[in-house]
């Protein structure tokens, strides 16, 4: 009872913001407990971000809460399929998108996870997003096309363990959207030409991730001739030498650097690239084994930066 008392005396406004925290489905258990806090638990600034990833959601799931929760200054959703579950249902219509683009036209963020986009065409996604997640998703093998003429609103793309992302997925979108983010993980079927063919188009490209993918010296290079604008650059688990880890020097305005010790990069390399780097205030380095000799070493070769070192990539 006193716990009780003591929430009722809070501020609507700090009401709403802890409201905002939790999860839809708890906003709306919350909308039941009087008629104050279904006023609070419904208003539209506690619907700003919806965030469903964290069950599997069924089309018909979604369909009312689009209907009957979602408001029209949507900014993030993020929605889980059943995808990896063996289930045959789909998450996503054109039918179902067309209706959030018109209900929730304020939409910039749109995060999916287990999602099959197979029988999705790219142009039901909406023209409104800057921001573009999709984790362990199936794409058609058409998708990324933009039909209009001028480039797309996408800004940030995320695309972590998508089986089905090719060359001509990334050259697609890299080719008809000026990208700030690009993160790739798990993207087997990249290769290095696909990688280099895509470098020209991102010129103003902010912050790359490139894991598990075919990144290598050449793409490094391609890396150092065209993006000069990166502020954050991760690599892991991609074969890159001290020989590609050179021609990053170019990057003069990078700030955080996050690399995968392997056989083929060496302390003294990354010591070398890291002091050729005035703006860089951050060095991670992941995997490996160094000893404290060595991690001495770059500690006082690159006394303008924080170091940090981890034996393996955080999931």
């Amino acid at each position: 009872m006193a716990a009780a008392a003591e929430v009722s005396i809070l501020p609507d406004s700090v009401l709403m913001q802890v409201l905002a925290l939790l999860p839809p489905w708890d906003r709306l258990r919350a909308a039941g407990v009087c008629r104050r806090w279904r006023r609070l638990a419904l208003d539209r600034t506690v619907w700003r971000h919806v965030d469903l990833s964290q069950r599997r959601l069924s089309s018909g799931a979604l369909w009312h809460l689009l209907r009957r929760h979602l408001q029209p200054g949507l900014r993030s959703l993020r929605a889980r399929g059943s995808l990896l579950s063996g289930s045959r249902q789909r998450l996503l219509s054109p039918a179902l998108l067309a209706a959030l683009r018109k209900r929730c036209p304020q939409l910039h963020c749109l995060g999916l996870a287990e999602t099959d986009l197979r029988r999705v065409p790219y142009e039901s996604i909406p023209a409104s997003l800057t921001v573009l997640e999709l984790r362990h998703c199936e794409l058609p093998s058409a998708w990324f096309r933009h039909t209009a003429s001028t480039p797309g609103a996408l800004q940030h793309l995320l695309v972590h363990h998508v089986p089905a992302f090719s060359d001509q997925h990334l050259l697609a979108v890299c080719s008809q959207h000026r990208l700030k983010t690009l993160s790739l993980r798990g993207t087997y079927r990249l290769t290095e030409p696909g990688l280099q063919r895509v470098a020209p188009f991102l010129q103003e490209l902010q912050h790359l991730e490139l894991q598990g993918c075919g990144a290598g010296d050449a793409t490094m290079g391609s890396v150092g001739r065209h993006m000069k604008q990166l502020r954050v650059l991760e690599i892991g688990a991609c074969p890159v030498s001290n020989m590609g880890l050179g021609a990053l020097k170019t990057l003069q305005h990078l700030e955080t650097l996050c690399l995968d010790l392997s056989e083929k990069l060496s302390a003294g390399a990354v010591i070398v690239l890291c002091q050729a780097l005035p703006q860089l205030r951050d060095l991670r380095l992941v995997g490996g084994c160094l000893e404290t000799e060595v991690m001495d070493q770059i500690r006082v070769g690159l006394s303008h930066c924080s170091f940090s070192h981890s034996p393996q990539h955080p999931a």
